[in-house]
């Protein structure tokens, strides 16, 4: 058919790509933009596209170990990000057969609110907290996050693509 773009069989992930991936999230969220107004969290980002694709290899304990990584790097309630990152996780794992079948653009429609629902949570325990309403501009970075979700699944597939034109002389 016209216009149809070929379906790729996928070579198995590396685990030393998988944790290369989230030593770069966590990276990037160690830059000084992390608390500019609009900057995505990568860690969650890389988190839910592992718990979609690879359930069995990233699940909730990474997810939570991460998530104290970013406590301790943002100087926030001990568990706040840990506690946003599991449940993120757990959501991502959850409904993980169901976003593969879909194309890019609805697999980030079915993202936005595990996003949306992280934030929601670890804003949750900052007015637990401080007592203070921080608004609703922090929701931006999920916004953000969606639109970045074809970049980084293409990013992170690439690995795993193989050749459209197979050389028959190698055996994979």
């Amino acid at each position: 058919m016209p216009g149809r773009r070929p379906h790729y069989i996928l070579l198995p992930v590396s685990p030393l790509f998988i944790a290369f991936s989230l030593v770069c999230a966590f990276m990037l969220n160690l830059m000084p933009w992390g608390r500019w107004v609009g900057a995505p969290d990568f860690v969650a980002l890389v988190l839910v596209f592992w718990g979609i694709h690879q359930p069995r290899k990233v699940g909730i304990g990474v997810a939570f170990c991460m998530g104290l990584l970013m406590d301790v790097h943002d100087a926030s309630l001990l568990g706040e990000n840990a506690l946003a990152y599991t449940v993120l996780s757990y959501l991502a794992i959850m409904i993980h057969r169901r976003v593969l079948w879909f194309p890019l653009l609805t697999q980030a429609m079915h993202v936005f609110p595990l996003l949306l629902l992280a934030q929601a949570i670890q804003l949750v325990v900052h007015m637990a907290v401080s007592g203070r309403f921080p608004g609703l501009l922090p929701f931006v970075e999920s916004v953000v996050a969606v639109l970045l979700w074809p970049v980084i699944t293409w990013l992170l597939l690439a690995p795993q693509r193989r050749a459209v034109d197979r050389d028959h002389t190698r055996p994979i």
